[in-house]
């Protein structure tokens, strides 16, 4: 705990917790970051899972480098955040759950990419883009429940307490 104290006393941590614009900015791009890595995941899961059939498989794929660029986002923003206050948001439980499920939800999404696009590097390769895999599906859902749990363990963290 005395290397969580130090972090949060760091200049970085001072910084961040007595601004007044710079918590909420990094909260806006906490937001954004997850609005995009969230929302295209979704839409590519969705359609894994049957949603909007006239859309080729294949034109799926080139979202998954914006789905990284708001993992980033999120990652950097979000450090920046727990380093604000590292003692308190360590030892939430909810907080704890979050980052279990963003591990998992990430590893979904590495796993879901080489399932589901298999040929990506060609796609005429795609033997009939309209029969996803079981597998494909799987992850696609599993990736689905992963991201709306991370959420939902973020949220809870203002309303959990810190486990003593």
């Amino acid at each position: 705990m005395a290397f969580l104290a130090w972090l949060s006393g760091s200049p970085l941590g001072e910084w961040v917790s007595a601004s007044t614009w710079v918590y909420p900015a990094l909260l806006f791009l906490h937001t954004l970051g997850l609005g995009i890595l969230v929302g295209l995941n979704a839409a590519v899961g969705l359609r894994l899972l049957g949603f909007a059939p006239n859309i080729p498989v294949a034109d799926m794929e080139p979202l998954f480098p914006y789905m990284w660029s708001g993992f980033w986002v999120n990652a950097v923003s979000g450090s920046v955040l727990f380093v604000a206050d590292a003692p308190k948001k360590a030892a939430n439980p909810s907080f704890i759950v979050k980052l279990v499920l963003i591990a998992l939800a990430v590893w979904v999404m590495r796993a879901l990419r080489r399932h589901a696009f298999p040929h990506s590097s060609n796609p005429s390769n795609f033997l009939n883009e309209r029969v996803v895999s079981r597998r494909a599906k799987l992850l696609a859902a599993l990736s689905l429940v992963l991201w709306g749990g991370a959420i939902t363990a973020g949220r809870l963290m203002a309303y959990t307490q810190a486990i003593k």
